[in-house]
């Protein structure tokens, strides 16, 4: 007999199963509304609109190694849960973040649907939303979409198409992967043109020298951001910086915003480390950046389609500005490259194994790499939520492995926020990495501008 529900794609089984005692695979998200919202009033909105989307109303059954979507019965009260948080020495955003810290080890009920929405109410003179959502379910691209979904006058999910297994997953990544690697390979065998048979070589000869650099990519340096984390975690976040300034800067230096983002993260990184008595002189720290390769026919779609990119970071450059171009130097290295796809291959891979297969398939990358660094661009107006403004959003992706740190960067409403997860066994007070983010823009600015610019320059 056909088992009920619907089987879970090979990647999003990777994920689900990911869980460890030190990371858990949520992305949690923090919304900061004024004025105050109502618990009611949330509920109603999360049944008529988040409710829409099929895996929000689906809880996971494992059987045999394999996994399935299974329609479940939403008790809206156990999924959008009131939290008042004491006060603390530190002020509200402090309680805040201390109670992100402690939600992001609690494991999600495996018995429903994979998510939690936590109000805190009277918070700061409004309320403050957490949002928990296991990363089996959708990738950060896709949560956008949902997150605008949920605010007023927020789009309901477009109709699905009837199709295979987890809403095509399977087919894109045939069409998105299997065969473009297949037709590089087709290309160098085939008789055609010698331009051809060059192109097809020279594709080839970067598919193999791709897959080996990802196989054999050297240990970054050893600081105090690599080891064994406890499974505690602690976050933070700052103020934004205005996104008018970031861009001006970035045209300024022929750079794209994100080089001037993660110079940023390379030099607050950098400046704790100095902090904490580390000699940070040619250090550098691999970040494992996610990179969105979700066609645009499936811009709606939920599940994991993205890959990831390791970038070296340039953590021991004091200059900024001879940081930054180090940042888009090797951006521009892993533009043409086919690691990000081959990654997402590893993923599919792995998720067709038993846990420790894919466990040891992992390790190959996790022990390689200090942080996760993701970048998100949010909504360009500020959004309204049940007649509240959303004055401010956050949000962190897991860490996985042994992997200690985790750096979020989301534009929003004119705005660039910075937040950090850490384990507090390998960073023990974040907060000393967000204090640096604001101070090394503001000085990536001031040399910025005492450059010798000509008048065409």
């Amino acid at each position: 007999m056909e088992p009920a529900g619907e089987s879970m794609s090979r990647v999003d089984t990777a994920w689900l199963r990911m869980d460890t005692a030190s990371n858990l695979m949520m992305i949690l998200g923090v919304w900061t509304v004024r004025p105050a919202l109502r618990w009611r009033e949330l509920c109603a909105r999360v049944q008529e609109r988040l409710l829409q989307y099929d895996r929000f109303r689906q809880r996971v059954e494992e059987q045999g190694g394999a996994a399935r979507w299974v329609e479940h019965e939403v008790d809206i009260a156990r999924h959008v849960v009131r939290e008042k948080l004491a006060r603390t020495r530190g002020g509200p955003q402090a309680a805040l973040q201390q109670r992100v810290g402690q939600l992001a080890m609690q494991p999600l009920d495996r018995g429903g649907p994979l998510w939690q929405i936590h109000l805190v109410e009277n918070h700061d003179g409004g309320s403050a939303l957490i949002f928990r959502i296991h990363h089996c379910i959708a990738d950060g691209i896709a949560l956008i979409g949902v997150t605008l979904s949920l605010v007023d006058g927020g789009e309901p999910p477009p109709r699905k198409k009837t199709r295979g297994a987890a809403d095509g997953g399977e087919d894109w990544l045939a069409d998105s992967l299997v065969k473009p690697l297949a037709g590089l390979v087709m290309k160098t065998l085939q008789p055609a043109g010698v331009k051809a048979s060059l192109d097809g070589a020279q594709g080839a000869w970067q598919l193999l020298g791709d897959a080996a650099a990802l196989l054999l990519m050297p240990d970054d340096s050893p600081t105090r951001l690599k080891g064994r984390p406890a499974g505690r975690k602690r976050v933070a976040w700052c103020p934004p910086l205005p996104l008018a300034e970031v861009k001006a800067i970035g045209k300024a230096l022929d750079c794209s915003i994100n080089d001037v983002l993660l110079s940023c993260v390379a030099g607050a990184i950098g400046q704790y480390l100095k902090a904490q008595g580390e000699d940070v002189a040619g250090v550098e720290i691999r970040a494992m950046v996610p990179v969105n390769l979700r066609p645009p026919q499936q811009a709606h779609a939920l599940g994991n389609h993205f890959g990831l990119a390791p970038l070296v970071l340039p953590v021991g450059v004091e200059n900024p500005v001879e940081r930054v171009y180090a940042v888009r130097r090797r951006m521009e290295d892993l533009k043409g490259s086919t690691q990000p796809l081959l990654a997402f291959a590893v993923l599919a891979l792995a998720g067709l194994l038993v846990k420790p297969a894919q466990d040891a398939v992992l390790d190959l990358f996790r022990g390689k790499t200090t942080a996760i660094v993701t970048n998100v661009p949010g909504p360009r107006e500020p959004l309204e939520f049940l007649g509240a403004t959303v004055e401010q959003m956050m949000f962190w992706v897991p860490q996985s492995g042994d992997i200690g740190l985790g750096v979020s960067v989301l534009s929003y409403a004119d705005g660039v926020q910075f937040g950090v997860m850490a384990d507090t066994q390998l960073c023990p007070d974040p907060q000393a990495i967000i204090e640096r983010f604001e101070p090394e823009f503001a000085k990536l600015s001031l040399v910025t501008l005492m450059l010798p610019w000509g008048e065409e320059g």
